[in-house]
């Protein structure tokens, strides 16, 4: 299936997650915190800590470890808090 990442077309596999995809990419921060900025990426991998948060289909904080790909998708890094698209 076909996805975007950051604009860029990306290749992923039927029942990856989106944290799996972005990892298989060699990315292991997609987010930064809102107040200085620092960069997060998956630290529990189970949707508890809340690091992993990725703008999907311009829904912002969506955990990158639950959340399975979907053809179409258009995933981008979170910057702070967003509001939806």
């Amino acid at each position: 299936m076909n996805i975007r990442v950051d604009g860029a077309q990306v290749v992923a596999e039927p029942g990856q997650t989106v944290a799996g995809v972005l990892l298989g990419l060699g990315r292991t921060s997609w987010r930064t915190t809102r107040g200085s900025r620092r960069p997060r990426g998956v630290f529990c991998g189970i949707g508890v800590c809340f690091d992993c948060l990725v703008v999907v289909n311009g829904i912002p904080d969506v955990r990158a470890c639950l959340r399975v790909v979907a053809d179409g998708d258009e995933i981008r890094v979170q910057h702070g808090a967003e509001l939806p698209s």
